[in-house]
């Protein structure tokens, strides 16, 4: 399992006893953002390193058009891996552990929000 899996499960079993139907369109919502969000941070480095480096390889529409796309498989491969037998055998996985790892929810939510923040504050100064 890696990190967006624990992270997915955490927030997963967070919202299970009160949101009993919506804990795992919660979490996939929440997964998927993130790993958006750090995909344009590290889109937005890319462009500034290259920026600085005056090397123009390639425009702005393009990149857009690389990181919606980039989104969309996002959003369907977690779709896939987190809504069928797959997410079951993961959340198997975690509960045959010894100690799952538990993160507190405002730390999770906060790392979202400082994620999408910091790519806000780094296409402005573009």
């Amino acid at each position: 399992m890696n990190i967006f899996d624990t992270l997915f499960f955490n927030i997963f079993q967070h919202y299970k006893p009160t949101h009993k139907k919506k804990a795992n369109t919660i979490a996939l919502y929440y997964i998927t953002s993130l790993q958006c969000s750090l995909l344009l941070l590290s889109g937005l480095f890319v462009s500034a390193f290259l920026n600085e480096m005056n090397s123009g390889t390639m425009t702005s529409g393009n990149a857009w058009a690389l990181f919606i796309m980039a989104s969309i498989f996002l959003m369907f491969k977690n779709w896939i891996q987190y809504s069928g037998k797959k997410r079951k055998v993961l959340n198997a996985k975690l509960n045959s552990k010894q100690k799952p790892e538990s993160y507190n929810i405002w730390l999770l939510w906060s790392l979202l929000f400082a994620s999408i923040l910091l790519s806000i504050i780094i296409l402005i100064a573009l």
